[in-house]
């Protein structure tokens, strides 16, 4: 004969082991339909309740019903670079049931070399170059990569943005001229004429070393060590922007068409904004506090809200020798106010990543929509 408890035991593990069985003998399209208004951070745990829910999970169906409720959730893919040993990796912003977040490594994303560009359109993101023609795009839904027709002309130092459904990949040819070649994501083919980005520049950036590059307006604005310029694809020039130049912005992020980024005066750091249209720098306000005390910063695009990555020093208790640094982040809810200052809340802000290597630091931020 059972005990009580016994029996309560039994009975919990028949309940829960139960409803896996309701939910599965409904028609699919229904689980699909319920699986869809899930978050997707959900579904990697999802995925090992049974076979059926591990291919549902990997559905594209799934994400289709997603788009079309309306209950697609932003991502942020970040590149991480490993000072100790030199490599970097993919990692991805982890929301946490408590509410804070973590950076976690995604192993199943292709290997990082150096000299690759990336960009990020819907749920996919494109990745260019390095030292070879070869060209990809990696399904963020599912982690998979896809090749993608090599790079008409194999380019060194390679920059990317997406205009209009287009992405211009510049950089160098091995014979040292610039250009810019032109892939089409609709038609998932590159366009035929290769720019001669040497002809149409009117400066020698791209002959330098690039610290940055965005796109605002549908332009591509690329900051070297001694300028920048603009490039505007609808005329297929290049223009000096003098008083982006003033700045030597990087680690930035364009939201709205506004770019932001962090500087340091005396080792402290503030937020700058830049106006493309009115052409002006201002300064982000309400932040002082979360700035304090940063040893860089890297800003992100979230989902249209500012993220700030950054680091602080660990020390090891003599003489205050930085051992090592933890990586934090910040999620900044932005609001332009009366007279066109720019506000900016922390919505929150904790540690992602703890005990890193001196240097090791983000080198790269995507957002993507699953």
């Amino acid at each position: 004969m059972l005990s009580k408890r016994t029996k309560t035991m039994a009975e919990k593990e028949n309940s829960s082991s139960e409803t896996p069985s309701l939910i599965q003998s409904l028609p699919e399209e229904v689980i699909i339909d319920i699986l869809a208004r899930v978050s997707r951070w959900v579904y990697p745990t999802l995925s090992l309740v049974s076979k059926q829910f591990r291919s549902l999970v990997a559905s594209p169906d799934l994400y289709a019903r997603r788009s079309l409720l309306g209950c697609t959730e932003d991502c942020l893919y970040n590149i991480f670079y490993e000072r100790e040993t030199g490599l970097r990796h993919w990692c991805i912003l982890l929301p946490e049931a408590n509410g804070n977040r973590r950076l976690v490594r995604i192993p199943l994303l292709p290997a990082l070399t150096h000299g690759e560009s990336f960009v990020a359109v819907g749920s996919k993101i494109y990745m260019f170059g390095g030292t070879t023609m070869s060209a990809l795009s990696i399904d963020c839904r599912s982690h998979t990569v896809e090749p993608l027709p090599s790079m008409p002309v194999p380019m060194l130092n390679t920059m990317a943005g997406i205009i209009d459904e287009k992405i211009y990949v510049m950089g160098r040819f091995y014979d040292y001229k610039n250009g810019i070649m032109v892939f089409n994501t609709k038609t998932q083919m590159w366009e035929p004429e290769v720019l001669n980005g040497e002809e149409q520049r009117h400066d020698p950036g791209l002959d330098y070393l690039v610290f940055d590059w965005v796109v605002m307006y549908d332009k591509m604005y690329v900051r070297d060590h001694i300028e920048c310029s603009v490039y505007d694809p609808k005329e297929n020039r290049w223009r000096p922007e003098g008083i982006l130049s003033s700045k030597d912005w990087k680690n930035a992020c364009v939201i709205d068409d506004i770019l932001y980024h962090g500087f340091s005066v005396d080792g402290n750091y503030n937020l700058s904004t830049y106006d493309p249209k009115l052409r002006c720098w201002g300064l982000v306000k309400g932040l002082g506090k979360l700035l304090s005390g940063m040893c860089w910063i890297h800003a992100a695009n979230y989902g249209g809200k500012l993220v700030l990555f950054f680091a602080k020093a660990i020390f090891n208790g003599r003489r205050n020798v930085t051992s090592s640094k933890e990586i934090c982040c910040a999620e900044i809810s932005l609001e332009r106010r009366q007279g066109g200052e720019i506000w900016g809340k922390v919505e929150w802000s904790g540690q992602v990543l703890v005990a890193v290597a001196e240097k090791s630091r983000i080198r790269k931020s995507l957002n993507v929509i699953v």
